[in-house]
């Protein structure tokens, strides 16, 4: 069965940059979109990136307003991986994040909550000052 693992969250302080991991117990990040999102105190969950199948779609990634330009998504088809790169982090970036796989194959991918399933446990960032 398929299932989805985030590691990489850590304190750190404003400004600084931390490397999430989803790594997935099947070889299917070539073929379905993977996400990230994120749940802040006192927020619902909210898109942050996404990256579309590299085969049989064209590999491309969006991101949420917040994080353009800071965060950077990108895949290691080879270890299973998808990676967000979290750079020049500020306090509004505290949440716990979570990957997730797109439920269909090959679709590309788009920042919406109802097109995920199989959910990581998720793992806590946090941006202090």
């Amino acid at each position: 069965q398929l299932k989805v693992v985030e590691s990489g969250g850590n304190v750190v302080q404003i400004g600084g940059s931390l490397r999430l991991s989803c790594t997935a117990s099947l070889f299917i990040t070539d073929y379905y979109a993977i996400g990230w999102f994120r749940r802040a105190p006192g927020k619902g969950r909210e898109g942050v990136a996404c990256i579309s199948a590299s085969n049989g779609g064209d590999g491309s990634a969006d991101y949420a307003d917040s994080v353009l330009g800071r965060f950077t998504i990108s895949r290691d088809n080879a270890s299973n991986t998808v990676h967000l790169q979290m750079d020049n982090l500020q306090p509004e970036d505290t949440a716990v994040y979570y990957c997730a796989v797109d439920r269909i194959l090959f679709r590309p991918c788009i920042l919406q909550l109802d097109d995920y399933d199989f959910w990581g446990p998720g793992t806590q960032v946090t941006v202090s000052s």
